[in-house]
């Protein structure tokens, strides 16, 4: 299923940030913007849009206990910003990392309630 590789996606995307931050500190320099920074976030930037879509559409039809189209847009509004921000030495390191962590957790959890509604079904289908 599409929203489950995106999710994926998006959670391998917050570990490799937390890993580009600490390079970026480690080398103690500056990216090229154009070069380096705005081509990736470019590419998160259109997946966060298209993941937003398909989960808000799961959502609704769907309509999980705990998960709600309010959390997805605060993550992808984190995320927007943390991916910017890992290339940066000067991103203050608790903040970024609450944030990676908080989104991380969103994630997480959106992943593992889609795989459960898919396994429900597909055994609803068998016991019919």
């Amino acid at each position: 299923m599409l929203l489950i590789q995106q999710t994926s996606k998006l959670i391998d995307e917050c570990e490799k940030c937390v890993a580009r931050f600490w390079q970026m500190r480690e080398e103690n320099r500056t990216p090229d913007f154009f070069e380096e920074v705005k081509p990736h976030a470019d590419i998160i930037h259109q997946l966060l849009k298209e993941w937003q879509q398909e989960a808000n559409v799961w959502i609704q039809k769907n309509r999980p206990k705990y998960m709600h189209t309010q959390q997805i847009a605060s993550a992808v509004e984190s995320m927007e910003q943390f991916v910017v921000q890992s290339f940066y030495k000067e991103t203050s390191k608790k903040r970024f990392l609450d944030a990676i962590h908080s989104t991380s957790y969103t994630l997480e959890i959106f992943e593992r309630v889609v795989k459960e509604t898919q396994t429900d079904v597909i055994e609803k289908k068998d016991h019919q």
